[in-house]
């Protein structure tokens, strides 16, 4: 049996919740925001759980969210950006469904989420030389865990969605839809 979930991670800001929405609409699939999960189940922001319970707390929630989607198929889930650093995650995404790495220039990236200051990662360093650094750091992590890979700078996400839809159905991951 081939794989039926799908896991969107990469970088903040490079469209993983305004693609996993179209995906889902495209597929007929359920769409998951995992840090909106989160944030519901632990009944405050993901800054207030950075704050509070430190960021390695919120990854062990990001792991045990994962855990859950074992059983489950045909769902979109829009992954938070550090999801894929995680081993664990890694090993989890790739067993429960196909993993979509989304990718974004630094200056995209920026001009997306410079008025969000829901970015506990970025607070104080809102700027793109810092979203460059961090993002190379990140990107051997991301690459590792994607199984295809879509650009999404200058593209609608309806394009993107479709994209994605025809990477898996082409590409050699088996994927069922």
């Amino acid at each position: 049996m081939g794989k039926s979930n799908i896991f969107l991670i990469g970088f903040m800001g490079t469209g993983k919740t305004t693609v996993s929405r179209e995906l889902a609409k495209l597929l007929g699939y359920e769409e998951v925001d995992t840090d909106a999960w989160i944030v519901r189940q632990q009944n405050r922001s993901i800054a207030e759980i950075f704050e509070k319970q430190g960021e390695q707390a919120f990854r062990e929630m990001e792991t045990g969210l994962l855990r859950e989607f074992e059983e489950e198929t045909h769902k979109i889930i829009s992954c938070g950006g550090g999801m894929a650093l995680r081993q664990e995650n890694v090993r989890l995404m790739q067993e429960y469904g196909a993993v979509v790495l989304l990718t974004a220039e630094p200056e995209t990236v920026f001009a997306r989420v410079q008025d969000d200051n829901g970015r506990p990662v970025l607070n104080g360093n809102m700027n793109v030389t810092y979203i460059r650094e961090l993002m190379a750091k990140r990107m051997p992590y991301y690459q590792a865990a994607g199984e295809v890979v879509v650009a999404t700078d200058g593209r609608a996400p309806q394009e993107i969605a479709q994209e994605i839809k025809e990477k898996l159905l082409f590409d050699k991951i088996s994927f069922d839809f």
